[in-house]
């Protein structure tokens, strides 16, 4: 993804289009008529539906979308950031955030990948309540992460390595589905599974 699209905490924008060369819609401005422009970015699958109705479709969808997050993921390398990447994607699925970890680059505890995808969406939006969305990332979500996900009103996680150590989506806690909770968040696991762990593994192993 260009890096003018995926710098984390500014809203997403049309730029210099999407990583698959289409051209975005501008956030915020407004089309002839009068009626309001979709905000964020357009992707090859943003048609109106989404996400769509079979499961090979989805299916295609998802694998496409953690692609996106896993090329964000490797950005982090150059700040030695663990390696996680994330985005948010509207409920006509265009593109409307995307994060990876930055603590180390910038000194911030909660510079999580999903955080700063969240909060991007957001701006995008002009609005906290992330209704409909899906969040797309590398890895489980954390406690601090998944709390998020609820507060924000997210629809749906999709994500790729699961961790058995702090994961608060169905590994170790699951946050995102207590009955307990005020809004629960559809979860959608295991998606390119072997290359979002096979990214950690290979730079935890640099670490050691």
């Amino acid at each position: 993804m260009p890096d003018d699209v995926a710098r984390s905490g500014d809203p997403a924008h049309p730029g210099a289009g999407s990583a698959s060369g289409t051209q975005g819609h501008a956030s915020g401005t407004t089309a002839v008529g009068g009626s309001p422009e979709p905000r964020g970015l357009d992707l090859p699958w943003a048609d109106g539906t989404f996400p769509p109705g079979t499961v090979a479709g989805r299916r295609q969808v998802w694998d496409a979308l953690m692609g996106l997050a896993l090329h964000e993921a490797t950005h982090a390398l150059a700040s030695d950031d663990v390696p996680v990447g994330a985005l948010v994607v509207g409920p006509d699925g265009r593109l409307l955030g995307v994060g990876r970890n930055r603590r180390e680059e910038t000194g911030d505890p909660t510079a999580h990948a999903e955080v700063l995808a969240l909060r991007q969406a957001a701006a995008t939006r002009g609005e906290w309540r992330l209704e409909g969305c899906t969040l797309v990332v590398t890895l489980e979500p954390c406690v601090m992460c998944a709390g998020a996900l609820v507060l924000a009103r997210v629809e749906r996680l999709v994500l790729g390595a699961w961790d058995p150590k702090a994961g608060a989506t169905g590994s170790v806690w699951d946050l995102v589905r207590d009955q307990r909770a005020n809004h629960a968040v559809e979860v959608v696991g295991g998606v390119r599974e072997d290359e979002c762990a096979r990214l950690l593994r290979a730079f935890f192993a640099t670490q050691r």
